[in-house]
């Protein structure tokens, strides 16, 4: 698929099938996410895998998963990601703006996910401290964000905001993903809105 389809088509994925990733296209996510743009070329970023199940629920236990609806939000026991990339930051080499680093390895990897068929959910809310000490991070490294991964159970729509830009589900179960019109967001040569 070419990567603008591939812009288009992405949503995050909460409900996942139970079906393992390989550690081939674990490694392959990384490599994306290691080649992505680094301010000064300094690359601070690290990353953690996880695809063992019983630390998958470790993992899964310091996360915040969409706040707008939860609980129904939350992906159930047996909907749970299959695993998840940790992203990291080593504050010895960026001290200041690694998560900038880290957007683009994060976009790359979500990309390629889905051009492998696997759906992805980037998560900020984690709590960094209690997910440190299950991954045994050094005190050097801050965590950025988690990717949750796996092959999706579950097509979010998207549609035009109008009134608000807060996804629900419907009664089928459907997330539904308002997103902001592109002539609304969009300028050429000056501010024009």
């Amino acid at each position: 698929m070419r990567v603008y389809d591939l812009t288009l088509k992405r949503r995050s994925i909460r409900r996942f099938l139970q079906k393992p990733l390989s550690r081939e296209i674990l490694a392959k996510l990384v490599n994306a996410g290691r080649l992505a743009p680094s301010g000064a070329n300094l690359q601070p970023l690290e990353f953690v895998v996880v695809d063992d199940k019983s630390l998958s629920g470790k993992v899964f236990a310091t996360l915040k998963w969409a706040a707008y609806i939860a609980p129904a939000g939350d992906p159930p026991q047996d909907k749970r990601p299959v695993a998840y990339i940790v992203v990291l930051v080593n504050r010895k080499i960026k001290k200041k703006n690694g998560e900038v680093d880290a957007a683009a390895a994060i976009e790359n990897m979500i990309l390629v996910a889905l051009d492998e068929g696997i759906g992805s959910c980037w998560l900020g809310s984690v709590d960094r401290e209690a997910l440190a000490q299950v991954l045994r991070i050094p005190k050097n490294f801050k965590i950025d964000s988690v990717l949750a991964l796996g092959y999706p159970d579950e097509s979010p729509e998207v549609e035009d905001a109008v009134d608000s830009i807060r996804y629900w589900k419907d009664e089928r179960g459907v997330l539904h993903v308002p997103k902001r019109k592109l002539d609304e967001v969009i300028h050429f040569n000056e501010y024009s809105h």
